[in-house]
């Protein structure tokens, strides 16, 4: 007789600080579930630990048995597009006044480390993602 599976009782994306997730974010969602919130933690915080510095979301499945699952993604777009353009958040009134540039070099290497997370596989479709991103933002996209 094959294995039962288990029943999924939560389902929630966190973003998180790489190596170094705050408990208190960590408490506040999964606390109620009765998650051991520390093992989590420390999980977390080793498999992030090349990503220091970085915003790494995770997706967490929790199980009737208290158990949990971490699938890690990509770090968000518009961190990315921030990190790339060095300092700046992008601007106050996008369309209206510029909030900064990349190049389309660092447009092609945002996507190609976001393909994964996109329902794409052609990275010039993932390019074209990410400069919509990088508009919505303020941000213009140059050469």
């Amino acid at each position: 007789m094959p294995p039962k599976q288990k029943r999924r009782t939560l389902q929630v994306t966190l973003e998180l600080e790489a190596a170094s997730a705050s408990m208190v974010e960590l408490g506040k969602m999964l606390g109620p579930t009765g998650v051991n919130t520390r093992q989590l933690k420390l999980e977390y915080d080793d498999k992030t630990s090349a990503q220091r510095g970085e915003i790494v979301p995770v997706v967490v499945s929790v199980f009737e048995d208290r158990s949990y699952e971490l699938r890690y993604k990509t770090p968000p777009t518009s961190f990315l597009i921030r990190q790339a353009m060095g300092v700046g958040k992008g601007s106050q009134r996008p369309g209206h006044e510029s909030g900064g540039k990349i190049t389309r070099d660092q447009v092609r290497a945002i996507a190609e480390r976001k393909l994964p997370d996109l329902n794409t596989t052609d990275i010039e479709s993932a390019m074209r993602a990410v400069a919509g991103s990088a508009r919505s933002m303020g941000v213009t996209v140059t050469g």
